[in-house]
């Protein structure tokens, strides 16, 4: 499915652990307009879970999940509703 994710937005998580992934994301998506559509990359592995849940509970929407072992880090696209 990535292939036709084209991002509107990238966060450069990579390096920064727990809650860190999550903080960066939080603070850019109260910036952005509704339907952009957000990667966050991050080597932190418990961003795979943790983000999607705040995602959800948020009232956004997890498009994908994408982890990339050859390079050690995940990416996870999100595509922002209010």
């Amino acid at each position: 499915m990535t292939e036709s994710i084209h991002p509107d937005v990238t966060i450069d998580s990579r390096g920064a652990t727990c809650p860190g992934p999550l903080m960066d994301l939080i603070g850019k998506v109260k910036k952005l307009d509704a339907g952009t559509v957000v990667e966050l990359m991050t080597t932190d592995s418990s961003s795979s879970h943790d983000v999607p849940e705040w995602v959800a509970k948020a009232g956004h929407e997890t498009l994908d999940i994408v982890e990339h072992e050859d390079e050690g880090y995940w990416s996870v696209f999100i595509e922002t509703t209010k």
